[in-house]
């Protein structure tokens, strides 16, 4: 029997991208589960407060439209502490739900069709100063990171009305959102942007891939079955 060397290379790569991908997805969910735990006692007291989950997601986008108008006129350091505080109530509502039993359809459609609305209004924000500077590279990273970002949520979207589950691939919203901020607050905007170019697109062929891998197994059974 030859051993084919190239065979070889592509089943060691496809493993080592498979671990990889399983640290990365490791480490994003336990940052989430820190991160959710951390915010329970400050969620509880918004409840107690009679704060609704539903209103903090109107607060964080109305933010996320003062942090686009930050941006574009020019402050990036404190549009990327913003960004970060923006953040902080995409977790806090989703908190505030659970915490108070107020966890509903509507408002996970509401969180979810929102968030695209705030991430629309910073990085138009960042759009509008980038062009005034005339930084034509920074414009087209922003455009790419826009239509990563958003097929990222709409790929998911797409499978969970498909009845499959999709939530895997590197950057996810709040990687994103925790990227792009620290990346503005701490002068780094452009390797950023480059990062979030390519993983972004990079996390929707992830999607892609999990997909047509369940959709595989699905058509398998069925053909199996008959």
């Amino acid at each position: 029997m030859v051993r084919r060397p190239g065979a070889a290379r592509v089943r060691r790569g496809a493993f080592q991208h498979r671990r990889l991908t399983g640290v990365l997805v490791l480490l994003s969910k336990l940052l989430k589960g820190h991160v959710r735990r951390a915010v329970i006692p400050l969620a509880a007291a918004l409840a107690r407060l009679g704060i609704t989950p539903n209103a903090l997601t109107i607060a964080g986008l109305v933010l996320s439209l003062a942090v686009g108008v930050v941006l574009g006129l020019g402050y990036e350091v404190a549009g990327g502490i913003l960004v970060l505080v923006a953040g902080l109530f995409d977790t806090l509502d989703g908190a505030v739900a659970r915490v108070s039993g107020r966890v509903t359809v509507f408002g996970s459609f509401l969180d979810s069709t929102l968030d695209r609305y705030s991430e629309a209004a910073i990085f138009c924000g960042l759009l509008v100063l980038y062009t005034r500077q005339g930084r034509l590279t920074e414009v087209v990273l922003v455009y790419a990171v826009i239509i990563g970002s958003l097929l990222v949520s709409y790929a998911r979207a797409r499978a969970e009305g498909l009845g499959l589950d999709c939530e895997v691939g590197w950057l996810q919203r709040p990687e994103r959102i925790a990227l792009l901020g620290l990346g503005l607050a701490v002068g780094l905007a452009t390797p950023v942007l480059w990062l979030l170019a390519a993983l972004t697109n990079f996390t929707v062929l992830q999607r892609m891939l999990h997909v047509y891998r369940l959709t595989q197994a699905q058509d398998e059974t069925q053909r199996d079955g008959r």
